[in-house]
């Protein structure tokens, strides 16, 4: 059975104060026994803070990136050793602003996968079209082309642990958020895509998130879909209230 999970792409935002009130907040609003799994993803000065501050709740704590070598002269760069050193679970890789502006590519996408999955960190693996892809014809292949290099020379055991985020780059902080069904059809395109990459078996196993402007408002239609298992969100997850009106609202299958 795959798991409903809300998480929070908090991208450039928080001091260590907001930081902190708002991780805190979070776990002491957050049951033991809440139901989708919620993972949060604050900016790498932070994750030491946040993870401290999350421990010993349901409050899961991911990197918003990460590179592929466990060490080297990578000025600037964070590896996947020292993410699982601080207490990390979860890394977002090959979200879009990383593609857009700082040169991710479907070749380096596969090899942060890989390198995560080898550490024990869980891919929340991105993907999305434009809407100029959209409306050329072109979404469905683009989409399917992302997953199948991004999943290059990976098993089947091992993509049934990463989680696949769709975001349409068009509803990405701008208000506009794709309809339950324009979410739902690129979703089970994905999870066809997994079925024809492995089995079928492999594919129901796969939690894949929608993410574009979700918000407690809509994440119960969204959710309510076969094959959207819970939201990667971003400003709304800023503040405590929005994210824990997102999660109480979630529908868990």
């Amino acid at each position: 059975m795959r798991k409903t999970i809300i998480a929070g792409n908090w991208k450039m935002n928080h001091l260590g104060q907001d930081v902190t009130i708002t991780v805190t907040s979070l776990v002491q609003r957050i049951s033991p026994d809440v139901k989708p799994e919620i993972i949060i993803a604050p900016v790498f000065p932070y994750l030491p803070q946040a993870v401290e501050l999350a421990k010993d709740s349901p409050v899961h704590i991911a990197a918003q990136n990460m590179h592929w070598e466990d060490h080297g002269a990578y000025t600037g760069e964070v590896s996947p050793a020292m993410l699982t050193d601080i207490g990390v679970t979860h890394v977002i890789i090959g979200h879009s602003e990383r593609r857009a502006y700082f040169n991710e590519t479907d070749e380096t996408v596969n090899k942060k996968v890989k390198s995560a999955l080898s550490h024990g960190l869980t891919p929340i693996l991105c993907c999305g079209e434009t809407l100029e892809q959209r409306e050329a014809g072109v979404m469905q292949s683009w989409i399917e082309g992302q997953i199948e290099q991004a999943l290059s020379g990976i098993s089947a055991a091992d993509a049934e642990k990463v989680i696949i985020a769709y975001e349409p780059i068009w509803a990405i902080g701008t208000g506009k958020t794709a309809t339950a069904a324009q979410a739902q059809e690129v979703c089970a395109l994905i999870r066809r895509k997994l079925a024809s990459l492995y089995t079928e078996a492999t594919a129901q196993a796969v939690s894949i998130l929608y993410g574009g402007s979700v918000k407690g408002s809509n994440v119960a239609e969204l959710t309510a879909s076969a094959d959207i298992d819970g939201g990667l969100v971003g400003g709304a997850s800023l503040k405590a209230d929005d994210f824990m009106a997102i999660i109480n609202g979630a529908v868990v299958k």
